[in-house]
């Protein structure tokens, strides 16, 4: 895949964070903070797919809504396409909308199980444009198509459909205002492994025709190899590594970076260059330990870890680290 070099990133994110008080109990006053994404700075360029790995509950899918203000982040700056998204009024940011889209993880429970296929694609037309239903109906079909289904399906109920189905559904729906970027949240976790392939190689295909720009949510590590430019890896509400696909997997910088990486299974696992194992358990998010985060978990942490949060600096071309031992 081509990365766009333009230096001017499509999405730029800066310092987001995004807070949740939580209580304690029904019976307990005392309200925790939940740092879910806890001053993350990252950037997509146009046409490029940025994979974005971790841990469950490390706060990808958090982030990724936060991108497109589903949720509202407690701080920092969300820029698309040299606008500001923060300081966007309501009509302001309904038809910014239509250049960002999400696709959920779980495509039968994303889509209205009382919509027809029809309507569930043509939705978002009837929201954002005064197309008549004629101009809706083709639109729809001719993203259906695209998507390997066809007008047959056109009348049938989400409960009808296999999974694979569903999220080609739910694929034709995002991609029918246009989009530039979309926002894939573990957009194949759901599915069988013959399906998930079906959908990669979709993607990857929707990219180059409709040439988008992807900002890739997953845990799967062959998946994100796969498809993605550009990896950033994120735990605890932090990104704690970025760089091109290749490098990284070849040659990690951080070492919760090596473990992700370590765990994947290989045929010959006696052959891995370089092995890693995690310890203890992920910290909770209400209450992350001074320093490195991931200092608990780390067989390499010295004093400093301990005692001072590192910064993600750059390391190499394009590469960034936030760990005080690279």
């Amino acid at each position: 895949m081509k990365t766009n070099t333009n230096t001017q990133p499509l999405l730029q994110v800066r310092g987001l964070k995004l807070y949740f008080e939580q209580k304690s109990g029904w019976l307990v006053r005392h309200k925790r903070v939940v740092r879910a994404v806890d001053g993350v700075d990252l950037a997509v360029q146009s046409g490029e797919v940025l994979g974005l790995v971790g841990e469950s509950g490390c706060g990808k899918t958090t982030l990724g809504r936060c991108v497109l203000r589903l949720i509202e982040p407690t701080a920092g700056e969300i820029v698309f396409d040299g606008q500001d998204l923060l300081a966007l009024n309501a009509p302001a940011l309904r038809k910014m909308r239509r250049e960002m889209q999400l696709v959920f993880q779980d495509p039968i429970s994303s889509l209205d199980p009382r919509f027809a296929v029809e309507e569930s694609i043509v939705e978002p037309l009837r929201t954002h444009t005064d197309d008549d239903h004629s101009k809706r109906r083709k639109r729809a079909l001719a993203l259906l198509t695209e998507v390997g289904m066809g007008e047959q399906h056109l009348g049938r109920y989400p409960h009808e459909l296999s999974g694979g189905q569903c999220q080609r559904v739910a694929l034709a729906r995002a991609l029918i205002l246009r989009p530039r970027l979309l926002v894939l949240d573990e957009p194949t976790s759901a599915l069988d492994v013959s399906v998930q392939a079906q959908i990669i190689s979709l993607l990857v295909e929707l990219k180059e025709t409709h040439h988008l720009t992807y900002l890739f949510i997953t845990h799967d590590l062959g998946v994100v190899r796969y498809i993605s430019d550009r990896i950033a890896v994120m735990y605890l509400g932090k990104i704690v590594e970025v760089g091109p696909t290749r490098p990284v997997f070849e040659s990690p910088g951080h070492p919760y970076t090596q473990a992700l990486l370590a765990s994947v299974p290989i045929p010959e696992p006696k052959v891995r260059e370089w092995s890693y194992v995690l310890k203890g358990t992920v910290p909770s998010p209400s209450n992350p330990p001074p320093g490195c985060r991931f200092h608990t978990r780390c067989s390499s942490a010295q004093v400093i870890c301990r005692e001072q949060e590192p910064a993600l600096r750059q390391v190499a071309p394009a590469r960034w680290v936030a760990c005080h031992l690279e």
